[in-house]
């Protein structure tokens, strides 16, 4: 969600998390805000909005010194305004957060006795207050920032700046993620590896509980019991052109066309020849019982896609769950399940407290996650990488199709391992997958005739999504990505479920997009969308020619894609899927890469 940065350097300090920020603003953020120590003296500036309001800012009123930290902000307790925007400050002491501190109200009353008060609506404000209280009764920063820390409760990652400490910044993490860079005689604290990839590819990521001291000289790290902690400094190789639209006018459509080239990476790094490169020791599918299955958004909808191919490829039983309910309902792990958890960020805060819930439980955890060094792939037995790259725009695309090719390639090891599937069906399935970067540049084609329907579609208020077997998941992705960048509403129904409540919805006003590939239930399909269209429902029909050809007339649109095996449709149907949200959004004039009330990486429940 929101993003952190801290620099001790050689250079003026607030140019530099600028830039940083900039490179974090594809998380979301509704204001933002740096505070330096120059000579000694601790100031700061917030702005809302974008962070040009806050260069704006720091042209008119500048901001020198080489040591500083900074916040882009989602809002969370109290509205987005300059008031409540981080850094957060009591006397000596600023600090910027990740997360939700749970007991502030408690903290806030306890200090309220003491005859201080908050001038914010924000929970962190409380953790300023709190240190800034410590530091009174005489303790040094470092110990008045581990009392402070010992007194929260909830998710956080922390970094402080104090008065008169120009090389000192103090960082903790618990629940948000939270990194060190090492450089030459600098230092650097992100929530993100990408911010700091201009300034160095040393990272040391902290572990939960973690408390960092960091100087120019380096950093001392304790962990949650107050002892040494040596962590590992790990060499990032990110592209620092990652962030960079390459002649696109938004992430969204870039990542959108990356995918052909993202998945041919996913398919070379886990095909040797015939073979499909995960280890057999490390996940022996012939013992598992059950598969749990347990995601959030658009990584949920590629799990409910694998369900359908476990069980019908593997006959593996599978369970998927959002995981904002999983823990909650306490349910069950039994002897012999897997636990499988997706998140592009890896860092997702409902996901890994899911994680956590079957660590004791589950016979593995495995993950798939775009991110190696997250905290969902560390705490797993085994982590598959989707091999996206960075992904930047908020609603998820390429994170999606390679989600799905890494959870297709994990089915039909598991269908090997169970001899559900013999040697040469397992072949077939590879051949059809390895036809995908092809076709879905060809999908690609359709941009033209998409953009045409999307500027009667941004005229809509309501848009229904339907769509049959392996179509239903891909459906329900379809109408979350229109909502997340068009704001229209848009729901997904199976089309069997239609006639039991949904079609009272059904007028010449309310567009319905039919996914329906020419597959086993395309007929069926085909007649629930003739029941839309005798009710003067304004039918999209995305289909192959030979279902175009099948479905007659009738349909307002009908979108032609290239012919796919049924089982991999979702992943190629994702494609028009996708550009259909976009050129929507466009003709809106919505902001497709940071929408809003969004944020990229969900780290607080």
């Amino acid at each position: 969600m929101c993003g952190i940065v801290g620099v001790l350097g050689d250079h003026e300090a607030a140019p530099i998390l600028v830039e940083a920020l900039k490179r974090l603003e594809y998380r979301g953020y509704d204001s933002a805000g740096i505070a330096t120590v120059n000579d000694g003296r601790l100031d700061r500036r917030r702005a809302v909005g974008k962070l040009v309001n806050l260069s704006d800012l720091l042209v008119h009123e500048p901001l020198p010194g080489k040591a500083g930290i900074g916040h882009t902000r989602w809002a969370t307790h109290g509205q987005p305004n300059t008031t409540n925007a981080h850094p957060h400050r009591s006397g000596p002491v600023a600090v910027v957060h990740n997360g939700i501190i749970e007991n502030f109200k408690e903290l806030r009353a306890e200090l309220a006795d003491h005859g201080i008060s908050a001038e914010t609506d924000t929970d962190t404000e409380t953790v300023a207050l709190l240190a800034a209280h410590y530091l009174k009764q005489g303790l040094s920063p470092r110990d008045a920032a581990e009392q402070t820390v010992a007194r929260l409760e909830g998710a956080y990652a922390l970094c402080f700046l104090f008065d008169g400490e120009p090389d000192l910044l103090i960082a903790a993490r618990k629940g948000s993620p939270l990194a060190i860079g090492h450089g030459d005689g600098e230092m650097f604290v992100g929530s993100d590896a990408i911010a700091l990839a201009p300034l160095t590819d040393r990272i040391t990521y902290l572990d939960e509980g973690d408390i960092a001291f960091v100087t120019r000289a380096g950093v001392e790290i304790r962990d949650a019991k107050g002892m040494l902690a040596n962590r590992q400094m790990r060499t990032i190789q990110l592209d620092t052109a990652a962030v960079d639209k390459a002649g696109h006018k938004h992430f969204m459509s870039k990542e959108i066309a990356e995918q052909p080239t993202v998945i041919g990476n996913a398919l070379a790094y886990y095909l040797d020849g015939g073979n499909i490169d995960i280890p057999s020791d490390a996940l022996d599918f012939e013992q598992v019982d059950r598969l749990t299955m347990v995601a959030c958004g658009t990584a949920f909808y590629a799990c409910l896609t694998a369900k359908y191919w476990f069980e019908q490829l593997a006959r593996l039983p599978v369970e998927v769950d959002v995981a904002s309910e999983f823990r909650y309902r306490e349910p069950p792990i039994s002897k012999g399940t897997v636990a499988l958890f997706v998140s592009q960020s890896g860092e997702t805060a409902d996901t890994l407290a899911a994680l956590r819930y079957c660590a004791e439980k589950a016979d593995r955890i495995v993950s798939v996650v775009n991110v190696p060094e997250s905290s969902i792939a560390r705490e797993s037995d085994l982590a598959l990488p989707i091999l996206a790259g960075a992904e930047i725009g908020v609603a998820s695309t390429k994170a999606f199709t390679c989600q799905l090719t890494v959870l297709f390639l994990l089915a039909l090891k598991a269908a090997k391992a169970r001899g559900t599937l013999t040697d040469d069906q397992i072949a077939k399935h590879l051949a059809d997958l390895q036809t995908m970067p092809g076709l879905i540049q060809q999908a690609m084609d359709l941009a033209g005739p998409i953009r045409s329907a999307a500027r009667q579609l941004a005229e809509a208020r309501d848009i229904l999504f339907l769509g049959r077997g392996l179509m239903y998941p891909l459906a329900h992705e379809g109408a979350l990505k229109l909502k997340e960048i068009s704001y229209i509403h848009a729901e997904a129904y199976a089309s069997g479920e239609l006639k039991h409540g949904p079609i009272a919805l059904i007028d010449k006003h309310v567009p319905v997009v039919v996914m329906a590939p020419r597959d086993a239930l395309f007929e069926k399909t085909v007649s629930n969308m003739h029941e839309v269209m005798a009710r003067n429902g304004k039918v999209l029909l995305v289909t192959d020619r030979q279902g175009a050809d099948e479905a007659g007339d009738g349909a307002w649109k009908v979108l032609r894609m290239p012919p796919v095996s049924p089982t991999l449709a979702p992943i190629l149907y994702a494609v028009p899927a996708q550009l259909l949200a976009y050129h929507t959004a466009i003709a809106k004039g919505t902001d497709v890469d940071q929408p809003r009330n969004l944020a990229k990486s969900v780290t607080v429940e």
